[in-house]
């Protein structure tokens, strides 16, 4: 995980959002936030633990929530933008925000918590949980990411129970907890077991030679079905002709009795078919007309009634068109003064006008008479303000400028100058110090050589030869127990008994005790050689950690005199380019910089006042140059008013109607202008609404006279029309015989379905001629009419006797050769579960092995504990050099963390028994190896690790050791970042945030780029 960014508003002590750039703070690999106590330095950790996690390391999230919100705030939100994934390839955006409840100063509502991924540019919400994303639960991520304060110890402090869980969770060890597989495998394999021996004892009863019984049974049944099914095809034959007779037999009953139907239904067709025949002809040729005739006459009535009403309506609106057209001529004469009225308005608006431009010439007057004293007291004082110009502008260039460059880099070289000298100081005294501890070890390692016989050479072959020397000697003794115990019961061998251990009847030599060899003595033999053996391992377990002492010891010296030579060139060089600006020591080199300094700075003052009072000039001539515009407005605004005021007098017709007007006010004026508008707007619209009036009366007037034409017409055509269809309906009633006019209407008005009755017509014509072709058929065909149903019967009855037993055989056949297949596929299953069941014996054997191995968990804890001591090798590389390879970290089997004394004979004591600053440098060291193991764990490029305080307790010389083991990790891809308020760190790191409470603002960050 690499922070990216972080908004804080309403945390704490942070009243305003601000915001810190954790992208350009990781830039520089090492970081620092520095700020007094209490300026809000940890709150940034606490931000980011409770935006991811929902809960701070001071406060819980739930029931303390109210004491996180700033108590001026009403709302608490945090944004951290970071990365992670594998490489930390992936973005993401914790969010956190919790409000103030409006009503309730001290209750907060429910937080809000939501993550985001940034795809494409944009951010998309996820469901993901901190703990999915970052790979690690919030008191792993205290532990390997960010150290809160007060809480660098804790995996020190841990019970060796939690160590090892926290093993199995960050490092997923819990693959290594195969107890319950194995458990489910071993119950799998015992259930499979009983499932095997329950299908076998279902397949007892099937056997070989039931097997061979069945197919010789199976080969006569086959032989006596055939002989069934043969004559079974014999009397199917018969059958079959007799069906065909019988089903002829019973279609001739059939066609008989429908005849005998039809014949009964007869006289009711018969009278149907003469009532369609009446309808069709008077429907064809008589009802179109009688239908003409009704409609002509409903015509007829309705043209009347028309003729009447348009007689009507011509009376009426004759005279309303006469009343109109007198109103009219009323209106035009009213309308023709309306020019002369108009031109007594627009004589009246001209006054108006006039009154406004007089309002105006006063107020340009009055603006003439304020702007011309204020130009010239500001043109004045623009004079003094030049004069003071010259003065400072000559005083300025007196004093030399100063080369900004020149002087930027005799500060950078002074400041170069002086810190190599301290490092060079610190490195040598530093070299010193190996070389020392060098020797030291050479002293060891040859003291140690010493002990070692000289027919052996080195420590590996002593112990190889003295492991040799113990098991020949254990070899030998086990002989002798043996060879004791045999003897103790050969009293019990008797000639012609068996012997209880071979069951040999005959006992020639029995085995006789080896007095000669004394046990005990062995058994101290092999006591003093296992004990010499320790010893042996115990100097190579020190030879080792010597030699590995002395190998990074002499890498140190030599990285130590490279970084001196450099220093020394670099020093060098820095004295070269000096002397040759006359600088010959670092006390000349301040001298110098002091006077340009000062020299710079007084000119600089002397500029920034020139350029102070030539901006107040400008200023000066920007609103002189402003009123002088103002003031020419003003006049021609005055000329362009009086000549207005003389255009519009000259342009009024009637002065003398206007002059009693120039007194009055402009509102007594105006309103006597609306009303004559008014008045003259209402007759005109008078006007056009009468004529629109009439134009309508007069167009409703012709149209109903034309109507009235019309109808006259239409009612004269259809009298007409009514005389020749009366004349042409009697001759097609007399023409079709329909004298009788009642019955004619009734056929008109009847309700008859001619489709339909024709329909049934047809159909019974036709069903009747069908019937009687198939009767003659039928008593034609030979054997139909005299068919017999008792002989039919008989036969039927045979036939069903027959197939009874074939069907028999048939099925008995089948039944035997299913149980054949049965028995066939019963043994090889048999053979197959009895295969199965061997191998699942031997599967059972190798899981309760298994089981014995991981129970208890006892696999997780072996590999929990490899995985500590690992974490402790890597943390001892970085602790011996912290300490000066005075003391190791050791883990025993039990994983509670010892130290190695070197100082008092490499003996061991426990952790807790450090000091407050050696306590550090150990937890610092077993956090920065847990954060690189989960660096290879994410696969990712790069690490962060933030710790908060923890250099209180640390001397000067132990700080910069911590410090220079901090600046390695950048070559490691780790960025790391402290927060502190220790001053000799904030001296040396150059890439920092600064954190300042401000009384009113809360606090605040600023940045040293």
């Amino acid at each position: 995980m690499i922070p990216i960014r972080l908004d804080i508003q309403g945390l704490y002590s942070y009243k305003e959002k601000q915001t810190i750039e954790f992208d350009k703070l990781t830039a520089a690999g090492l970081f620092g936030i520095f700020g007094a106590v209490g300026s809000g330095k940890s709150s940034i950790l606490e931000a980011i633990l409770l935006a991811l996690y929902g809960s701070t390391e001071r406060l819980s999230d739930r029931g303390e929530k109210n004491s996180m919100v700033n108590l001026q705030s009403d709302l608490l939100l945090l944004n951290f933008e970071f990365s992670s994934g594998r490489n930390n390839a992936k973005t993401y955006l914790a969010r956190y925000s919790a409000k103030r409840n409006s009503k309730n100063f001290d209750d907060i509502k429910p937080a809000e918590r939501s993550f985001y991924e940034k795809v494409d540019g944009n951010w998309e919400p996820i469901s993901s949980s901190a703990e999915e994303i970052i790979g690690m639960k919030k008191e792993h991520f205290k532990q390997t990411v960010i150290i809160p304060q007060g809480k660098f110890r804790e995996f020190i402090d841990q019970k060796p129970l939690d160590q090892a869980k926290m093993m199995k969770e960050l490092f997923g060890l819990e693959r290594f907890d195969l107890q319950d597989k194995t458990r489910t495998l071993l119950k799998t394999v015992k259930e499979q077991k009983i499932r095997l021996e329950t299908q076998s004892q279902g397949l007892e009863e099937f056997s070989e030679q039931l097997l061979t019984e069945k197919q010789s049974q199976f080969k006569e049944l086959k032989k006596q079905a055939t002989e069934a099914s043969q004559k079974l095809k014999t009397a199917e034959a018969k059958l079959r002709l007799q069906e065909d007779l019988r089903s002829k037999n019973l279609q001739l009953l059939k066609f008989r009795k429908e005849r005998e139907s039809l014949n009964l239904q007869r006289p009711e067709i018969e009278k149907q078919r003469q009532l369609h025949s009446e309808f069709i002809k008077a429907k064809t040729h008589l009802r179109p007309v009688w239908e003409q005739i009704r409609d002509t006459k409903a015509e007829l009535e309705k043209y009347k009634v028309s003729v009447i009403d348009c007689e009507r309506f011509k009376i009426e609106l004759a005279k309303v068109v006469a009343d109109l057209e007198k109103e009219e001529v009323e209106l035009k004469k009213k309308n023709q003064e309306r020019p002369h009225r108009e031109a007594k308005i627009r004589d009246l608006k001209k006054v108006i006008e006039i009154q406004n431009l007089e309002t105006q010439r006063v107020v340009a007057n009055d603006k003439l008479q304020d702007l011309q004293p204020t130009i010239e007291r500001r043109k004045q004082t623009q004079k003094t303000l030049e004069a003071k110009i010259a003065e400072l502008e000559t005083e300025a260039e007196k004093i030399s400028s100063t080369d900004s460059s020149f002087l930027a880099n005799l500060l950078s070289w002074a400041k170069d100058w002086k810190n190599l000298e301290n490092q060079l100081d610190k490195l040598q005294a530093e070299e010193t110090e190996i070389t020392t501890e060098v020797e030291r070890i050479n002293q060891k390692l040859e003291t140690l050589q010493s002990t070692i016989p000289a027919n052996l050479g080195s420590l590996e072959n002593w112990e190889s030869t003295q492991k040799s020397a113990i098991q020949e000697l254990e070899k030998q003794r086990d002989g002798v127990i043996q060879k004791q115990g045999l003897a103790a019961h050969v009293h019990l061998l008797h000639q012609g008994e068996p012997c209880p251990l071979c069951g040999a009847m005959d006992h020639p030599n029995p085995l006789e005790g080896d007095g000669a060899v004394d046990l005990g003595e062995i058994t101290q033999q092999i006591k003093s050689a296992k004990l010499l053996l320790e010893q042996i391992q115990t100097s190579k377990s020190t030879q080792s950690e010597l030699r590995f002492h002395l190998e990074n010891h002499q890498k140190n010296s030599a990285a130590k005199k490279k970084d001196l030579q450099q220093l020394r060139e670099n020093l060098s060089s820095i004295k070269t380019t000096l002397a040759k600006e006359g600088i010959g020591s670092h006390a000349e080199l301040l001298t110098k910089i002091q006077a340009i300094e000062h020299s710079s700075q007084s000119r600089e003052k002397l500029i920034q006042e020139v350029k102070t009072l030539r901006k107040n000039w400008d200023a000066e001539r920007v609103s002189i140059e402003k009123s002088e515009k103002e003031l020419q407005q003003a006049q021609l605004k005055l000329q362009s008013v009086l000549s207005s005021i003389s255009a519009k007098k000259e342009e009024i017709r009637d002065m003398a109607f206007c002059k009693q007007f120039f007194t009055k006010e402009s509102s007594q004026i105006q309103a006597a202008i609306d009303k004559v508008e008014k008045d003259i707007e209402e007759a005109l619209q008078s006007l056009e609404g009468k004529q629109k009036h009439l134009r309508e009366k007069r167009s409703v007037s012709d149209k109903n006279l034309a109507d009235l034409a019309n109808f006259t017409q239409l009612r004269d055509q259809r009298t007409e029309k009514l005389e020749l269809l009366s004349l042409k309906y009697n001759e097609l009633k007399v023409q079709h015989g329909f004298l009788d006019e009642e019955r004619l209407i009734q056929l008109f008005q009847h309700s008859i379905d001619a489709e339909k009755v024709a329909k049934d017509i047809a159909d019974f014509d036709r069903k009747y001629d069908i019937a009687e072709n198939r009767i003659q058929e039928l008593e034609a065909e030979a054997g139909v009419a005299d068919f017999l149903e008792q002989a039919f019967q008989e036969l039927f009855s045979s036939f069903e006797n027959l197939k009874i037993n074939a069907e028999t055989c048939q099925n008995q056949v089948l039944l035997l050769d299913q149980e054949i297949q049965e028995a066939i596929s019963k043994l090889a299953e048999k053979k197959n579960i009895q295969a199965n069941f061997a191998k699942l014996e031997t599967r059972e054997s190798y899981l309760k092995e298994l089981d014995n191995l991981f129970r208890g968990s006892g696999f997780v804890k072996f590999v929990s504990s490899i995985y500590l001591k690992e974490l402790c090798n890597t943390a001892n590389v970085r602790f011996m050099k912290l300490c000066k390879n005075r003391l190791s970290l050791e883990i025993d089997d039990n994983n509670t963390f010892w130290v190695i004394d070197y100082l008092n004979g490499g003996k061991k004591r426990l952790l807790k028994t450090l000091s407050g600053g050696q306590t550090f440098q150990a937890s610092l060291c077993l956090a920065l190896a847990l954060a690189e193991k989960v660096k290879a764990l994410n696969q990712a490029d790069q690490s962060f690790f933030f710790m908060d305080e923890g250099f209180g307790a640390l001397d000067k010389n132990a700080l910069r050791v911590v410090f220079e083991t901090l600046k390695s990790l950048r070559h490691e891809n780790r960025i790391v970042g402290i927060i502190s308020h220790v001053e000799d760190l904030q001296q040396e790191i150059g890439v920092f945030a600064n954190v300042e409470l401000d009384p009113e603002l809360g606090s605040q960050v600023s940045y040293s780029f």
